[in-house]
């Protein structure tokens, strides 16, 4: 091959480039690692020498390579077998089918062996949804599990199901008091019910099998094989450090961050990931801040476009499905919710918070803050604002990720700041009919404002929160652009909606934007890295009920095809 001819090109297509005009063009010609030129078919097929590979699109869509902006991989690689089973749905679709679930788990293990499982949601599951009231407990796995400790986490992360083996081997009973912003639910005798809140639920995981660093490589290189499949190419692993030591099976611990570090090091890391820091665990201080970065100092990479520590993550919160989102107004049931970190007060609280924030900001950090609860968020983007008038840093980029709530007054406030904000759309799609019942019909509705955000002039990032949801972009592209709901396809929040150059900028450039990285991907433009995702079909002026129906057919990272179908 000639020093000039391109290795890769792609031509008789439909390439959005993603450009800051939206253009579109007919091909891509790709040289090593980079895109050396876009253009017609004609200007394209000029390009070829003999050693080109040449791919005919056929009118079919290319994007830049995907980038799910807030992804927990090494913990998605950890829910899946053989770690963990599958109790969510549609596996599942009630208590008693993952009764049964745990109890094949349980003919499968050794004596007194852990089971594992995540997934589960109250809102699908028959029992709960015959009587609202109805939660799972611990009774419900003892009879198939009685000797077996159990740990199930929900769909959501932030709250785990155990069976009474597993509160024994724990030490949990009516006198266990939780850490701060935990919730140990009980029954009407006093008794635990096994259902642990927010940061109780480490009271269990903490208390699950290590994993090797060679099994979190293992997990970590089997997801990036399926982000390949779906056309992913970068991703955010939000929240690595020690914080994250008593989460299930320490999906976010320092552990996994070493695990990265060994696959970067190797050759073995297949995708562009940034890393949030997580120096504090849910419920937390600032002395924790303090300690957990001091321990967490950026080590060196071999290649920063692969792997690259960029921010700190915080939990300000916890979520509305929970009622542990810090709310303005009350649940539809009653209480506000609370921040999730340490204060005996809300006052309190709300000081620690904003020293949280003041010492990660100082220290150089961006920050990407869980919170979700409007007064929460009100009191996060007060706290970034704060801290850039003490100590000024024009890019820190902060942003708040879920932004459940977020108002009109903080969405002007971050615009102003250039900071931005992660929003989660295909958990809109999965529990938007739940949450009529517990915030109510108008702020339901309302629940990730993402067109009140882009209005803002906010570079909004869309992201799955795998493995919250699968990290499927089409179904997220859907969602922001329908706002249906998967239950009963009911239209929730209408006026929210965006168009399909909003939806795929939230998924490709603003993200870029987010990894202090727009200017190396996130479009397809000369000089860029050759990230690329071949759909199997023309994308614009398709139905946006057909998204979810693409197929990826061909994803091209650094310049090399890592999929095809």
């Amino acid at each position: 091959m000639s020093d000039s001819a391109p290795s890769l090109l792609l031509t008789g297509g439909q390439v959005l480039t993603m450009d800051a005009d939206f253009s579109v063009v007919e091909g891509v010609a790709v040289r090593g690692r980079d895109i050396v030129a876009t253009g017609s078919d004609a200007d394209m097929r000029g390009l070829a020498g003999p050693a080109t590979r040449v791919v005919e699109l056929g009118g079919r869509t290319v994007l830049p390579g995907i980038n799910d902006s807030h992804l927990h991989g090494a913990a998605y690689g950890m829910t899946k077998p053989p770690f963990a089973i599958d109790v969510g749905h549609p596996a599942v679709a009630s208590i008693a089918d993952i009764a049964a679930a745990v109890d094949l788990a349980v003919r499968a293990s050794r004596p007194g062996e852990w089971v594992t499982g995540l997934g589960w949601d109250p809102g699908y599951l028959a029992e709960c949804l015959a009587d609202p009231r109805r939660l799972p407990h611990r009774r419900d796995l003892d009879a198939v599990a009685p000797d077996h400790p159990v740990c199930l986490t929900d769909f959501s992360s932030h709250m785990v199901w155990a069976n009474s083996a597993a509160l024994r081997r724990c030490g949990i009973d009516a006198a266990s008091v939780p850490p701060p912003g935990g919730v140990i639910d009980l029954d009407p005798d006093g008794e635990p019910t096994g259902i642990l809140r927010e940061a109780a639920q480490r009271l269990v995981q903490a208390a699950l099998p290590s994993r090797t660093v060679a099994q979190r490589r293992h997990a970590i290189q089997n997801v990036i094989r399926e982000l390949h499949t779906r056309g992913i190419t970068s991703y955010t692993e939000p929240g690595l450090g020690p914080g994250g030591t008593g989460t299930l099976f320490g999906g976010l611990s320092t552990d996994n961050w070493t695990a990265y570090a060994d696959l970067a090091a190797t050759g073995g890391l297949q995708a562009r990931v940034s890393v949030l820091l997580l120096p504090a665990p849910m419920g937390g201080s600032a002395d924790d801040v303090r300690k957990g970065l001091a321990e967490l100092r950026r080590p060196d990479s071999a290649d920063p476009r692969l792997l690259h520590a960029i921010g700190v993550k915080i939990f300000a919160d916890g979520v509305p499905p929970n009622r542990t989102a810090w709310m303005k107004e009350p649940y539809a049931d009653g209480g506000h919710g609370a921040l999730c970190v340490h204060g005996d007060t809300p006052a309190l609280q709300v000081d620690e918070l904003r020293e949280m924030i003041r010492v990660a900001h100082e220290a150089g950090f961006q920050l990407g803050v869980h919170v979700t609860g409007d007064r929460a968020i009100d009191t996060v983007v007060d706290a970034f604002v704060a801290a850039d008038a003490a100590a000024p840093r024009p890019h820190a980029r902060h942003y708040v990720i879920h932004g459940d709530f977020i108002g009109a007054g903080s969405l002007a406030k971050l615009a102003a700041h250039g900071y931005g904000v992660n929003m989660n759309p295909a958990i809109k799609w999965t529990i938007s009919d739940l949450m009529d019942e517990v915030v109510g019909p108008a702020r339901s509705a309302y629940q990730w404002p993402v067109r009140s955000a882009f209005e803002a002039g906010i570079p909004v990032c869309a992201s799955s929160d795998a493995p919250i949801t699968e990290p499927d972009w089409r179904q997220g592209v859907a969602a922001m652009m329908l706002r249906e709901s998967k239950a009963s396809g009911r239209r929730s929040g209408p006026e929210q909606c965006v168009g399909l150059a909003e939806a795929l900028r939230a998924y490709t450039i603003n993200p870029a934007r987010q990894d202090f990285a727009e200017d190396w991907k996130g479009s397809i433009e000369v000089g860029k890295v050759a990230d690329l995702c071949v759909l199997d079909r023309p994308l614009l002026g398709l139905d946006p009920h057909g998204i979810t129906d693409i197929a990826v057919d061909l994803t091209v990272f650094d310049g090399q095809v890592v999929h095809e179908r």
